[in-house]
């Protein structure tokens, strides 16, 4: 057992670990990472891991967890809000991510959660972990869509198609700028989301409303 005056706050150790993964798997990727070298990032002991953890798996996993809240725990939408500006905040935050107060940014978190999701494949727990965030995603927008077609703001569309749509889109430009280095693919997809997809959800005869601080951006 570790002393408590090592281990410190259990939330905190647990989100250095958390962190200290992060730069691990960065350096050495899924297939060759060692626990010894998450230590090796890890600023205090590396007994701490081994006591929170049993294993690289069990580890793994709380990571994937960790990394999903990030997102799924970072849009702060009011329900009262316009709804134009809902979707296209929740958009925005799938595709180009939150602010992070560490030295990994958004791209660096995506090129390892897509290393991981390209695993899952191969592990049901990770698999079924992924899944439950694309659920989300995908449930959020829907959410969006719904509430917008009961109040007479968006034309009737079919909600779950189009924000499957959106959310594959979405998942299909990071895996494109990651894999391809194709650095302009999210700003392409939400350009095309924006004028295929968004404005065509506007009633006859009627213009979108939303306009967030990064479509002017984009403009």
């Amino acid at each position: 057992m570790t002393p408590d005056s090592e281990r410190g706050s259990s939330t905190d150790t647990e989100r250095a670990i958390m962190e200290a993964t992060f730069r691990a798997l960065s350096k050495h990727g899924y297939v060759d990472l060692r626990l010894r070298d998450i230590g090796d990032e890890f600023e205090m002991t590396r007994q701490l891991i081994h006591y929170y953890y049993d294993g690289k798996h069990d580890l793994i996993s709380a990571f994937l967890e960790y990394v999903i809240e990030q997102y799924e725990g970072s849009v702060a939408v009011d329900e009262s809000d316009d709804l134009w500006a809902e979707l296209d905040a929740r958009i925005d935050q799938c595709l180009f991510g939150p602010e992070f107060a560490s030295d990994f940014d958004h791209w660096d978190r995506m090129r390892v959660y897509h290393e991981l999701f390209s695993q899952a494949q191969n592990d049901d727990q990770h698999r079924e972990i992924f899944n439950r965030h694309y659920t989300k995603i995908r449930r959020s927008i829907t959410r969006v869509i719904e509430r917008g077609i009961e109040q007479g703001v968006f034309r009737d569309v079919d909600p779950e198609n189009t924000a499957q749509f959106i959310t594959d889109a979405i998942h299909a430009a990071r895996g494109r700028r990651i894999s391809l280095g194709h650095d302009e693919a999210p700003e392409q997809i939400r350009r095309a989301l924006d004028e295929f997809v968004i404005s065509s959800l506007a009633p006859p005869g009627e213009e979108p409303e939303f306009k967030s601080a990064r479509s002017t951006a984009r403009n």
